[in-house]
């Protein structure tokens, strides 16, 4: 154990590090993740649910998010990560029957520092207001979760957090949902700015990231993680089959948001034990700015 002199140095030190990490970070940056956490019900052996779910829920307290997109998610596995992130208020519905039946696009947001003004859920279908509906090609029913929140950090800014899972096999039913979802989000868009968090079951050349990211002024929206890394690399993918080492360039997962954000920050997390991932999918993040806001380093030079 450290001697208290060398104890209080070590924290001073440690202290003086985060500062100047976070020196031109906006005290009202916005921390997002998105992690399809595979669902809890499949036949994974060593890598169940039941086996891996401290792992899991462990890596999103490390990343420490304001709001966070879960997919594949089944009720109990809400439930699960709901009761161990202590702060946050969960929102997600089966997407069979609107209610606990089949998986969710359960998201969660902070309550100490966002108040929730209005939330819903619409199908990823011809008539996306019919519960468990589904159209084109779809193998399975699609949905779409969000939330309507003010920022209290932020002088009460008001955003749309949206969550999505599109469908593994439709190849149609993935373009046709993303017209859609770009829809709901330009409608929201017009009150309030808007961030998406999902697994697209598309790449970065597909026609359903063509469909969320076309430039249609005046509003348009950024793909996070192009935006902070704008040369392509390789490396990229984001579904690794429980194993942490990288094998493509398939990123799946994206982090959306209004271009009025700036993007401070957006990653791929390869979190890792012995090699082992805690689901199939590598959670992706990105911290966002507020246009305009004041950085902890502008408030201190004051």
């Amino acid at each position: 154990m450290l001697p208290l002199f060398k104890y209080l140095v070590a924290l001073t030190l440690c202290s003086c590090v985060l500062t100047i990490a976070h020196a031109d970070e906006p005290t009202s940056a916005i921390r997002v993740m998105s992690y399809n956490i595979r669902n809890g019900v499949a036949k994974d052996g060593e890598n169940h649910w039941e086996k891996r779910k401290d792992f899991l829920v462990g890596t999103i307290q490390q990343y420490n998010p304001d709001l966070l997109g879960t997919q594949e998610t089944y009720g109990f596995q809400r439930d699960y990560i709901a009761q161990h992130l202590k702060g946050y208020e969960a929102f997600g519905v089966g997407r069979e029957d609107g209610a606990e039946q089949g998986e969710m696009t359960a998201l969660f947001y902070r309550t100490s520092r966002f108040e929730k003004i209005d939330g819903g859920h619409f199908w990823l279908s011809e008539t996306p207001e019919v519960v468990g509906s589904k159209s084109w090609d779809s193998a399975l029913p699609r949905m779409v979760s969000y939330v309507k929140l003010r920022d209290r950090l932020a002088s009460n800014r008001e955003l749309t957090f949206f969550n999505t899972h599109f469908d593994h096999r439709g190849k149609q039913a993935r373009v046709e949902s993303a017209r859609l979802l770009r829809q709901r989000m330009e409608a929201c868009g017009k009150n309030s700015l808007v961030i998406l968090t999902g697994d697209f079951n598309a790449e970065e050349t597909s026609g359903p990231y063509n469909a969320v990211f076309a430039d249609n002024a005046p509003l348009t929206f950024l793909d996070t993680f192009r935006t902070h890394h704008p040369v392509k690399v390789g490396d990229e993918q984001t579904a690794g089959g429980f194993v942490a080492v990288k094998k493509g360039d398939a990123r799946i997962d994206w982090i959306a948001c209004s271009s009025d954000f700036k993007v401070l920050n957006a990653e791929i997390d390869r979190t890792s034990r012995n090699g082992v991932t805690p689901s199939d999918h590598y959670p992706v993040n990105a911290t966002l700015a507020w246009p305009n806001a004041t950085s902890i380093s502008a408030i201190s030079s004051n």
